[in-house]
């Protein structure tokens, strides 16, 4: 079963896990809205981020590692894409996973090829914490899967 971004109840969590959970919404939202980098990020920073809207509270977040996030995954698509693309089975195609997972997916990609300072397991499990909150089948242990994947081909080692 799946819950689109804005249907879950958020638990708590640290403010760079509140960041990057919000980063996926925001890239979500991008990707099904066709909404741009600089809207996103000041819609978020000025009226979701530790915020009251329409009845739901978002948590406090970091803003500075939530803009990183967004703006990274957008200024390196043409790279996150293909390093995804070739960490699925042979028979799926990026193109065929729904929308939050690819969210999910290049956000982690990207910590994993830029936050050199944040440790595998963090950035794997803070991930397949994030798709847990939207999705109760298979979607967890693929994000789980690919992200896995990656960090061994872009840091060398296991999570």
């Amino acid at each position: 079963m799946t819950k689109t971004p804005s249907e879950q109840p958020l638990k708590q969590v640290n403010q760079r896990g509140a960041a990057r959970l919000a980063a996926v919404q925001a890239l979500y939202q991008m990707d099904v809205g066709g909404t741009g980098v600089l809207e996103i990020v000041a819609e978020y920073e000025e009226h979701r981020l530790g915020r009251e809207l329409d009845g739901e509270t978002y948590l406090k977040a970091d803003a500075s590692w939530f803009r990183s996030i967004v703006s990274g995954v957008v200024r390196d698509q043409r790279m996150l894409d293909p390093l995804i693309g070739a960490a699925l089975q042979d028979d799926w195609a990026l193109s065929r996973l729904d929308s939050t997972v690819r969210a999910i997916l290049r956000a982690g990609t990207f910590e994993m090829l830029e936050r050199k300072d944040v440790p595998v397991p963090v950035i794997v499990t803070e991930y397949v914490e994030i798709a847990k909150a939207f999705f109760e089948d298979e979607e967890p242990k693929l994000v789980n899967a690919v992200l896995d994947r990656i960090a061994k081909q872009v840091r060398g080692q296991r999570k």
